[in-house]
């Protein structure tokens, strides 16, 4: 048997990529779920190769303490994927909707790892969202790394709801580790796209699909995207590698939401997409994120 370790939010989009990875790489892998009394929403998880002998299913809440300690005892790594996503400026109750769920879920994660002392490393999914949300000018010479850190008063002013909670819940999780000595990784993926494994399309493939549609314009703007499959591997990577440790942002391209349309019209002619063309569109600067970290584990990104 290989090794034992547990996915948080396994149904999700990159959690689901993560366990399949894990499988395919012989590893044992106790999965939390919200909900296990729905069949449908883990049959992606039970259809996987090596499912049948090597994958155990959890049912665990975020806002529960202790709900994850009978996940995660006998591990020997945790992946922290569970979290609230919200594209959305407009939140009726960010503390409780957002920034609790990803706070205190993170926080009763980490104490479940605790009492676990064959445990060696637990590997956090942030986002570039507790990264990018701060007052630093974003020029094409401009290069942001692991050393950019999100700013609580620029994501209240911009009511930038989660990316406040991913910051907060980032800071949070680096104080309990530091005051209780476990071995953390945090990976900070940017725009997630790629083919989906569970049966309904998460937020950030679905928005991506309302700009093909038309239900929504390609707007002015610079985005930081990056596979799905790279996000899953980088997870599995900065578990095996010992020398990877701290934060490492995961992006495998910025491009203006102009290049994108034109990549899809010629891909696609026969799509009628809406917004203006890159011609009509006024020139944003894009930056860069630096990939260096990233190579130190050895990964290559399927997104450059």
């Amino acid at each position: 048997m290989g090794k034992v370790v547990c996915v948080t939010g396994a149904s999700g989009y990159i959690a689901s990529w993560l366990v399949k990875l894990l499988l395919l790489r012989g590893y044992t892998v106790k999965a939390t779920v919200r909900n296990l009394s729905d069949p449908q929403k883990v049959a992606h998880l039970t259809a996987l190769e090596g499912a049948d002998e090597r994958l155990h299913l959890y049912e665990a809440s975020l806002l529960e303490e202790g709900s994850f300690d009978s996940a995660v005892d006998g591990c020997e790594g945790v992946f922290h994927t569970a979290s609230p996503v919200f594209l959305s400026v407009s939140v009726s109750d960010a503390q409780k909707e957002l920034i609790d769920t990803a706070v205190k879920g993170t926080i009763n994660v980490l104490e479940s790892c605790k009492k676990v002392s064959s445990i060696k490393r637990i590997v956090v999914t942030s986002s570039m969202a507790s990264v990018m949300f701060n007052y630093n000018p974003v020029t094409p010479d401009v290069i942001v790394d692991e050393t950019w850190f999100s700013d609580k008063n620029f994501c209240e002013e911009k009511k930038q709801w989660y990316a406040l909670s991913k910051t907060l819940a980032e800071k949070a999780t680096w104080e309990f580790v530091e005051e209780n000595g476990l071995d953390l990784v945090t990976l900070h993926p940017g725009f997630v796209i790629g083919p989906p494994l569970q049966p309904t399309l998460n937020l950030t493939s679905e928005a991506f699909l309302n700009l093909i549609n038309g239900k929504e314009l390609f707007a002015d703007g610079v985005y930081r995207y990056v596979d799905v499959r790279d996000v899953a591997l980088a997870h599995i990577l900065a578990f095996e590698n010992p020398s990877a440790s701290g934060r490492y942002c995961l992006v495998g391209r910025v491009t203006h939401s102009s290049e994108v349309r034109a990549i899809l019209t010629e891909s696609f002619p026969s799509l009628i997409l809406h917004g203006k063309s890159r011609e009509n569109l006024p020139a944003r600067p894009a930056y860069q994120v630096s990939k260096e970290e990233g190579k130190n584990f050895g990964h290559q990104f399927y997104s450059s």
